[in-house]
């Protein structure tokens, strides 16, 4: 599975302008996210869609982003993450 690309990332928009308002993370690059020092959560894409990599604890875990109601699920996970 490949990073995602620019007009992957197009189709996120909503999501990273949402993301970039989580108290706690920096957008270091286009749809790369850090928390403190650490990597957090990233984007990749294959055919089957949109995909997030985002830190849950020590591990990465990978979620679907393609559809809203996955894009919220992802927000609401990664806000938790962050207030832990």
């Amino acid at each position: 599975m490949k990073h995602v690309s620019a007009s992957g990332l197009d189709q996120l928009d909503d999501l990273l302008r949402e993301l970039r308002g989580v108290d706690g993370l920096k957008e270091k690059k286009r749809g790369v996210f850090y928390r403190g020092s650490r990597a957090f959560l990233h984007f990749h894409e294959d055919p089957s869609g949109l995909y997030a990599d985002v830190r849950i604890d020590a591990e990465f875990e990978r979620m679907r982003v393609t559809t809203k109601a996955e894009r919220k699920r992802l927000l609401s996970v990664a806000r938790a993450a962050v207030r832990r």
